[in-house]
């Protein structure tokens, strides 16, 4: 029995090749009758998200397992076998239980500590579960990943601090104004990172969007996707006391926001605080701006300053959240090797020998006549009875080892016998 991932990443794949795996979590019930329907494939659950495609499988044979599951990603994406495995990584046992573990808590993500991974893989098991594609094992494991993502979330500052520039803008915004509800963002300029940056303003709270841009149906474009309003760009000073907070990158080769009209917003503000994120290269503020009072200005250097202090500060908290995955790595390897039948034996055979050996106690203090002779053969009958009683469950459990779903049998023995409660003191 082996726990295995095949998968790819943007570790190991260019967009290119990740956007022929991407397997929407309505399509995958297809996929997963594909992966069950064979002999050495027990369990399985598919990730599959813009940064990742990945398999997990519990497997009886590592070598076929992979041979299986490369040829199934190579038949739904309809990509070359030899082409596939130049972009595939391959881990077995312990190394993919860590993976997991890391992936669930974003230390495996493009940008570490990011939120929506944990939600995705919640997803991708979901779905599992719903197509019967998942058991004993990944139930267990998958629910463990889960829980760790969650308390590393919780026990660490992982995700607390911005580490884009987009994401560094907003949390200086929320610095200065607190919360952004009801606040208003004119973006100068239509390009990608302004319209990243106010996506991001808008979910932090931002009711209102001003835009403009020297093609004016690129800003009508934009104003549309956020309910904003279009300016002409020849008519932006007029509009700028409306906006407490200002994203520019208009590509312009020199200042196109000068003092003088930053001056006249504010007064017509009545000194009302307004915040300038400029991420033009070369800069559209003139840094003489940030000289009037309660104009708060950050160009693109200031900004990357943040993101590089809040890259270290998540580096020392994914190092914490790397001693809580090691202790429940630990956890539950423990479990899963007590699914194997030579322990599983081993522990039932010696429970069931206290207890004769227990039991026979009690009745020789009883019967103070019995000779030594007695208890021998009292001890031959109730050994006797025992081995006999165990048979039939041992030799079944054997011979249900080399099963896909073998597991299953051992640990339904476990369970009914009670062994797990006797190892852990219960």
């Amino acid at each position: 029995m082996h726990i295995m991932v095949v998968g790819l990443s943007h570790k190991t794949a260019p967009v290119e090749v990740r956007e022929k795996l991407v397997f929407p979590i309505q399509e995958q019930g297809e996929i997963f009758q594909h992966l069950i329907s064979h002999d050495n494939v027990a369990e399985a659950v598919i990730l599959s998200t813009c940064n990742r495609t990945e398999i997990y499988a519990v497997v009886s044979d590592f070598k076929k397992g992979q041979d299986e599951i490369v040829g199934c990603l190579s038949s739904f994406c309809d990509l070359d076998k030899s082409k596939l495995l130049n972009y595939l990584y391959f881990k077995d046992s312990e190394n993919a239980v860590c993976h997991l573990f890391m992936v669930t808590s974003s230390l495996d993500s493009m940008v570490v500590g990011e939120a929506q991974i944990l939600g995705q893989v919640k997803e991708a098991y979901k779905c599992a579960f719903e197509n019967e594609a998942t058991s004993i094992i990944f139930n267990k494991l998958f629910r463990g990943a889960l829980s760790v993502g969650k308390k590393v979330r919780t026990e660490t500052g992982i995700g607390e601090n911005a580490v884009s520039i987009s994401y560094a803008a907003v949390q200086l915004a929320k610095k200065i104004f607190g919360n952004l509800k009801g606040h208003s963002v004119f973006i100068m300029g239509a390009g990608e990172m302004s319209e990243l940056t106010a996506q991001h303003l808008l979910a932090s709270g931002v009711s209102s969007v001003l835009v403009t841009n020297r093609t004016y149906e690129r800003a009508v474009e934009l104003a549309e996707k956020f309910k904003g309003k279009a300016i002409k760009f020849d008519d932006y000073h007029n509009h700028l006391q409306d906006a407490d907070i200002v994203i520019s990158s208009t590509g312009a080769p020199h200042h196109v926001i000068h003092g003088n009209v930053v001056a006249k917003a504010m007064q017509q503000r009545k000194n009302k605080p307004i915040f300038f994120i400029d991420i033009a290269v070369p800069r559209d503020v003139d840094p003489e701006v940030s000289d009037i009072y309660n104009v708060f200005l950050y160009d693109i250097d200031d900004l990357q300053s943040v993101v590089n202090t809040n890259i270290v500060e998540r580096e020392r908290e994914a190092k914490r959240a790397e001693r809580i995955i090691e202790k429940e790595i630990t956890k539950f390897l423990s479990w899963l090797n007590s699914l194997e039948v030579v322990p599983t034996i081993s522990v039932l055979k010696k429970k069931a020998e206290g207890i004769r050996i227990s039991e026979s106690d009690k009745a020789f203090s009883k019967l103070q006549n019995l000779s030594p002779k007695d208890k021998n053969l009292i001890n031959a009958l109730t050994a006797g009875i025992v081995n006999k009683l165990l048979h039939e469950p041992i030799v079944r459990v054997k011979e249900s080892a080399d099963e896909k779903s073998g597991y299953i049998y051992t640990e339904s023995l476990r369970y009914l016998f009670g062994l797990d409660d006797d190892e852990s003191g219960n």
